[in-house]
């Protein structure tokens, strides 16, 4: 059996992502890791945790767990429009199973490679399995992509289709099955969520508020509403929805995942009119699903224009 230290150096600071370079001066193997952030930049900072049990199935594929880790808190990255750097990794393990940390390893270390982010450090210890990653970003001084920049006029948009990982986890949790085009398809959505990094750093100078989609659509796009000081309204026949969930899941729980069942890890954000030809022209997967108007909160309306009730917003941990 592998000790702390043993079990760090073998698994984690000998991986591809645990290599210096870039604004990483120093990584594993010191106190602190040590940053060179270029001047006129900020640094962009953010934590997610994952409980299993909370935020996946135990046990599960330790690959696939690897990847999804990484890539949740790597969205927020997206979110700010921040440009990744590297990342630590909190792990409580309840024993060290040499093939459970080496499958989990190598589907962290693929994900770190696709979102270019370096493992810079991190702690292990004895517990209930669960993790805590922190992710590090960079942003031109002032470009940050923030909640609280929304205006009366712009167009609500989002980054994608909606509700795919949601609509997949009873396939996650073995309550149904699907074709296996269908089930491969949603459950890639749940397990390897591909933060939309690209799009948020072309975003900067353009949106005027972003965030992503993390525990639902109504729920997040809330955030910017309260943050902005303004009422966003979704169009509900304009939500982005696949066939492959509409198929498994049906007309109505498709729209019911795409509005409050979250981990989509798409970005939300405002956009000026004028903006988004340009981005659409350019390939960007930039969808209109509203409006940012005068007023507060966010309305759901229909065809006609009238307001459709909604009795589900969003997950929120402690009224779950």
């Amino acid at each position: 059996m592998l000790g702390e230290f043993e079990l760090i150096r073998h698994y984690f600071a000998a991986a591809a992502c645990a290599r210096a370079g870039g604004e990483v001066v120093l990584g594993i193997g010191d106190d602190c890791a040590l940053l060179q952030i270029p001047s006129g930049e900020q640094l962009a900072v953010s934590t997610d945790t994952l409980v299993a049990g909370v935020h996946f199935p135990d046990p599960c594929n330790p690959f696939l767990l690897g990847q999804r880790a990484l890539a949740v808190a790597a969205s927020d990255l997206a979110g700010m429009a921040a440009t990744p750097i590297g990342f630590t990794l909190a792990l409580s393990l309840p024993s060290g199973d040499p093939l459970w940390l080496a499958e989990f390893a190598r589907g962290l270390d693929a994900m770190a490679l696709d979102c270019s982010l370096r493992l810079i450090g991190g702690d292990t210890t004895r517990g209930p399995l669960s993790l805590t990653v922190t992710v590090f970003g960079r942003v031109p001084s002032g470009q940050a992509l923030v909640r609280s920049g929304a205006q009366v006029g712009d167009l609500l948009c989002v980054g994608g289709v909606l509700g795919e990982a949601a609509g997949a986890l009873p396939l996650v949790l073995r309550q149904a099955e699907a074709d296996a085009h269908v089930a491969e398809h949603l459950l890639a959505r749940y397990w390897s969520p591909q933060p939309q990094l690209a799009l948020g750093e072309v975003l900067r100078g353009k949106a005027t508020a972003a965030l992503d989609i993390s525990d639902g659509l109504l729920a997040d796009c809330g955030h910017i509403a309260k943050a902005s000081g303004v009422a966003l309204q979704i169009e509900r026949d304009r939500l982005p929805l696949s066939e492959p969930l509409r198929r498994f899941a049906g007309d109505a729980e498709a729209l019911r995942c795409a509005l409050a069942g979250g981990d989509d890890y798409l970005l939300a954000f405002t956009l000026p009119p004028a903006e988004l030809a340009p981005l659409q022209a350019a390939g960007w997967p930039v969808q209109v699903i509203g409006r940012v108007m005068a007023g507060e909160g966010v309305q759901l309306i229909d065809a006609a224009g009238n307001e459709v009730p909604v009795s589900e917003r969003g997950y929120n941990h402690f009224n779950a």
